[in-house]
């Protein structure tokens, strides 16, 4: 006889407990109770729900619901703090204003658990109320942007999401899609359905019009004979109407002409007398409005323009008289690297061919024609492959032709723009570095007629690459630790200290590594613009860039009122005008020199301020174009919520070094290509059509150093360009209150204050149970008097008195 184990005694104990988990169903009572359970959840959702909404106090319960634990936290919602938790996951963090289907679907689960009712059709409600709450709360996610309540935080990134890829029109019509969807398949919408609706409302209308019309006529209205018309023509007596029976008569006769011939017409003009008055003495006609002939003064006629004679007297303006003997960097200041230029190596050239034709091969690819252009650090190959050959098949092989050549990274172009070839860009074993020299020293760039020129490097076919930052009109910049970033912006910033006077260029700089740009402080008088209460020009502190950036959106503000008033369009028209002396200085009219801000970490500022640093710089980048200012942003994390979409939408501009990822090469670049390049200065540079790759030049900081040093040493402007001063909502209140006019709770508020060593008008709001309203008014008269300290952001006011025994003191010495 077998032995029974003890694991056979634990599976035979353990099977009729699975089956009977799996054979489980819930009775009619319990079914009941689920029920009832559901339905007041979903009573219970909804009042959290609207609370949420109404009067907005989801942005008072916001900082309560992390602290559920404190029972002397105070929120607002009707469901006190369950309710300000729930609307907070699933309307804030959720799906936003979607989330009311939610109410819907959980009652009606519970109604049809209640009573009883098959299951079969509350899975197809489930499936396209689901379906519906992610359709809803995208859409709101796509049209209320400000609003991020309405759609929720699902709802917002899911549209970031997709309109990175497949753009704003993209995502607009995937909606419709899915509204169109919605509609066919769950309201039964079809063009049948619209059609006989129509069909409906057609017959409806004629069956009305026949009952009218066969409804029975008043006596009155078929006897006209009867009816006597009291005129005072007895022609009308001829003319007889009658009814259905009779067609209608009319007395001919009655109506002809009374002229029968065109002769009796008289057209010679009767002259009616005219009434004068006579002097009965003399019975002579006497007039009383004589004509008087009053001959108009000419006006004096000006020969010359003042605009054109203050020209003649005086000559164009000059917005340089005041550095008139500025002097501009020598290219001598600049350090050359390379003597002998791009070296060609032939063998080595020939072996990457076979390489390349090889691979190809044996693939079965024949190439009819191939070209080699050798480039700084990346040669080119052009290829012409025979007729037939599918040009994906050949991108499909980079990895092959890489491995092939045992190169760093192979960048494929199939095909090239603009050029029936295709091209396979493969590094260079001894790449030869660019110097800024030899890039600032070219003729392309000394005789390119640009607003601001830039000379970024050099292409493939060794060719200097400048472009405009005037036409850009913004330049977004991203790449990986190390790999360039701050020696591009040093070119940038290099390019046009040695193109551009400092009355015709200012630069905003935001550095918050601190130790990027400091060696352009040498130059702050000449080229660089601060606010005017700042102590240094180069932004390091976070807290103060968003006052920067609001302070350009004010300068802009104004620069547009000054071209609304000059009535031209842009920033080049209207300095052309000042200069032709057509504008009065006297009115507020001056010299706009371009404004070019330059953020060096740009990610840095997204995790600190967040919408603080975004709303202003996407303000200025959707608007600032035509008045001169232009942004330069630079950052080392290309991620979505870094970049977002509505920055990209306004940078067209872009510059990508080396990135560790496809997706970061398709958030800078939207395409590939930037995770394939070599690093150390190697870029692509796109604006908003085809890619360019790009060597940049590369400028130690002993160079930078020797360029500030020779502009710094020479006569400079008495301080920085100013920017306008901006007073934001905190420091626009006046603190200038009267103690008479203090809060009959000042004393208590202050004591209160002093106690907690905390500043804020939420804890007044508690420990006093007041409004807002109230407690912020409490919070500034005590700023007034010197209790608490400024408004520091998000943290709490510091306190200047130290205990309650300070505080009594402080009273005594305003009552003495």
């Amino acid at each position: 006889m077998a032995k029974t184990t003890k694991k056979d005694t634990v599976n035979k104990k353990t099977e009729p407990k699975a089956e009977s988990l799996k054979s489980w169903r819930p009775n009619k009572q319990q079914r009941f109770v689920m029920g009832c359970l559901l339905i007041l959840f979903s009573i219970a959702l909804l009042v959290a729900f609207i609370s949420f909404y109404v009067n907005g106090q989801w942005q008072l319960d916001q900082s309560a619901v992390s602290q559920l634990d404190d029972r002397s936290e105070v929120v607002q919602n009707w469901l006190g703090k369950f309710g300000a938790y729930l609307a907070d996951l699933i309307v804030y963090r959720g799906f936003g204003i979607a989330s009311f289907i939610l109410v819907r679907l959980f009652f009606l689960t519970g109604m049809f658990l209640a009573l009883e009712l098959s299951l079969r059709k509350l899975k197809n409600i489930w499936f396209w109320d689901l379906f519906a709450i992610i359709i809803v709360s995208i859409l709101f996610g796509f049209f209320a942007t400000s609003a991020p309540e309405l759609g929720g935080t699902i709802g917002y990134e899911l549209n970031l999401f997709s309109q990175d890829y497949i753009g704003k029109t993209g995502t607009l019509l995937a909606l419709l899609f899915g509204l169109i969807v919605y509609l066919i398949f769950k309201i039964k919408l079809s063009p049948e359905k619209i059609q006989s609706y129509f069909d409906s409302t057609k017959k409806e209308l004629k069956t009305e019009l026949s009952s009218l019309n066969t409804q029975p006529q008043p006596e009155s209205a078929y006897n006209l004979e009867e009816f006597a018309i009291e005129e005072e023509d007895p022609e009308l007596d001829n003319i007889h109407l009658k009814t259905e029976d009779t067609q209608f008569e009319i007395n001919k006769e009655a109506l002809k002409p009374t002229i029968t011939n065109s002769s009796e017409i008289d057209l010679n003009p009767v002259l009616k007398p005219v009434q004068m008055n006579i002097n009965p003495v003399t019975e002579t006609p006497v007039h009383n409005d004589e004509l008087v002939i009053e001959k108009p003064e000419e006006e004096d006629i000006i020969e010359e323009n003042l605009a054109s004679r203050l020209v003649a007297d005086f000559g164009l303006f000059d917005p340089t008289l005041d550095l008139s003997n500025y002097k501009f960097p020598t290219i001598d200041l600049l350090k050359e690297y390379s003597t002998g230029g791009i070296t060609i190596n032939q063998e080595e050239l020939e072996e990457n061919k076979n390489k390349i034709v090889d691979t190809l091969r044996n693939y079965k690819i024949e190439i009819a024609q191939i070209k080699a252009t050798v480039g700084p650090s990346v040669t080119l190959y052009e290829i012409v492959p025979e007729a037939g050959i599918r040009i994906s098949k050949i991108k499909s092989l980079e990895d092959d032709i890489a491995l092939s050549l045992s190169a760093l990274g192979i960048r494929i172009i199939a095909p090239i723009p603009g050029k029936g070839t295709i091209g396979i860009e493969v590094p260079n074993k001894n790449p030869t570095m660019v110097s800024m020299k030899s890039v600032i020293g070219s003729a392309k760039f000394q005789e390119a007629e640009m607003e601001l020129p830039i000379a970024l490097g050099k292409t493939i076919s060794n060719e200097t690459f400048v472009v405009d930052l005037a036409k850009m009109p913004h330049l977004l910049m991203a790449g990986a630790t190390g790999q360039g970033k701050s020696v591009g912006l040093n070119a940038v910033l290099t390019s046009l200290l040695y193109k551009k006077h400092p009355a015709e260029v200012k630069f905003v700089l935001v550095d918050p590594k601190k130790v990027e740009l400091t060696l352009f402080n040498k130059i702050e008088r000449h080229y660089l613009a601060k606010l005017p209460d700042a102590g240094d020009a180069i932004i390091t502190d976070n807290a103060k860039v968003v006052n920067t950036l609001n302070s350009l959106c004010v300068e802009m503000d104004n620069r547009y009122s000054l071209l609304k008033d000059a009535m031209v369009r842009n920033i080049k028209e209207y300095n052309e005008k000042f200069k032709s002396r057509k504008l009065n200085p006297e009115a507020g009219h001056r010299f706009l020199p371009y404004i070019v801000l330059v953020v060096d970490e740009f990610a840095d500022l997204i995790m600190t301020a967040g919408k603080e640093v975004e709303i202003p710089i996407a303000r200025l980048a959707q608007l600032a174009r035509a008045i001169g200012i232009h942004l330069i942003i630079a950052t080392q994390r290309p991620s979505v919520n870094v970049i977002t979409g509505l920055i990209k939408a306004n940078f067209p501009a872009r510059i990508a070094f080396r990135v560790t990822s496809k997706i970061d090469s398709r958030t800078i670049l939207d395409t590939q290509g930037a995770d394939q390049l070599i690093g150390r200065g190697d870029l692509l540079y796109t604006n908003g059509n085809d890619v360019t790759r790009v060597q940049c030049a590369f400028i130690d900081t002993p160079e930078v150093e020797k360029i500030t040093d020779f502009i710094g040493s020479q006569k400079a402007y008495a301080t920085a360009y100013l920017l306008p001063e901006f007073v934001g909502e905190e420091n626009g209140i006046n603190l200038d209150i009267d103690i008479s006019e203090r809060d009959t709770l000042f004393r208590e508020a202050a004591e209160i204050i002093v106690n907690a060593q905390q500043g804020s008008a939420s804890l007044l709001q508690r420990k006093l149970k007041l409004g807002y309203n109230r407690a912020g008014r409490l919070i500034d008269q005590l700023e007034a008097a010197g209790i608490v300290g400024p408004f520091e952001g998000s943290k709490a006011r510091s306190v200047n008195i130290l205990d309650l025994s300070a505080l009594d003191q402080f009273f005594n010495n305003e009552q003495n």
